[in-house]
């Protein structure tokens, strides 16, 4: 039986999707046990202090806050702990089987009054439209095969008045070229001495961690197809936000600290960003 080209495009799309959530299950059941230690960018002090005073913000934002909140792609509760430290019921939902048993077992005390543990993707969650205050979003848009649907969808769980968060998603000058020389070069040697720096700390601690291929698990984290923040802002342009709003910023890359990074802050553009709309 043969297919027409629109047919061949959505079997690929299909197939593709699929070795996308297959890949992410894969490595997030490689590294789960090892996570919060191999991810400095995400568990510095720096960072967490961020997120904590950025949620503490974005609290403020929610009109008539029932305080029930989604995080998607919850991983082992990064945000999922802060929120139910804010007073928040939370729905965590994860695709890893490995991470949501993690997220559990730390927050047991708050199941299931407080808190409700979803294994799936985010393309099979059905909630109620307008069902929460909060949606959080951390690292995991460029993990999803397709980000636009995927946010479309959790904009219709959203309430009017209620707010979603996306963060740590690259900016648009994570790619680009610096202008000038000395830029260029900065930036050049600061992302490549990081990875350096943390192999040389998970051996002075004796951490062993495993090859893990983040070729299709990181999909949207590539130059040859890098996470596009207008397609973002277009969907809630669509979904008629409000307001919505880009911020860009800078991250700790390393646990022992690179003296690079100061001088890449004083002549590179930010490498990550974060959005906050309200509806």
């Amino acid at each position: 039986m043969q297919h027409t080209s629109e047919e061949n495009v959505t079997l690929y799309n299909q197939a593709l999707s699929e070795q996308i959530h297959k890949a992410n299950i894969d490595v997030h059941r490689s590294e789960a046990k090892y996570y919060e230690a191999i991810h400095p960018e995400v568990y510095s002090k720096k960072e967490q202090k961020r997120l904590t005073a950025q949620l503490n913000a974005i609290d403020k934002m929610v009109t008539h806050n029932q305080k029930k909140a989604l995080d998607v792609g919850a991983g082992t509760g990064n945000l999922t702990g802060k929120l139910l430290a804010m007073g928040y019921h939370v729905t965590a939902t994860d695709i890893s089987p490995e991470m949501c048993a993690i997220l559990k077992k730390k927050y047991a005390a708050f199941m299931p009054d407080k808190l409700v543990v979803i294994n799936s993707p985010i393309e099979a969650l059905t909630f109620q439209e307008g069902e929460f205050d909060l949606i959080t979003s951390y690292s995991v848009l460029h993990h999803l095969p397709d980000y636009e649907a995927a946010l479309v969808a959790l904009c219709g769980y959203l309430k009017k008045g209620g707010v979603i968060y996306i963060d740590h998603e690259a900016s648009p000058y994570y790619w680009a070229t610096e202008k000038g020389m000395l830029a260029s070069i900065i930036k050049g040697f600061t992302f490549h001495s990081n990875p350096m720096l943390n192999s040389l700390y998970f051996g002075i601690v004796g951490l062993r961690i495993p090859m893990i291929d983040y070729t299709l698990s990181d999909y949207w984290f590539k130059k040859e197809h890098a996470l596009n923040h207008t397609v973002i802002a277009e969907v809630f342009r669509r979904q008629r936000f409000e307001h919505y709003r880009r911020t860009d910023h800078y991250l700790t890359g390393t646990w022992l600290p690179n003296p690079l990074a100061y001088i890449y802050r004083l002549v590179c553009k930010p490498e990550m960003s974060f959005w906050v709309a309200k509806k």
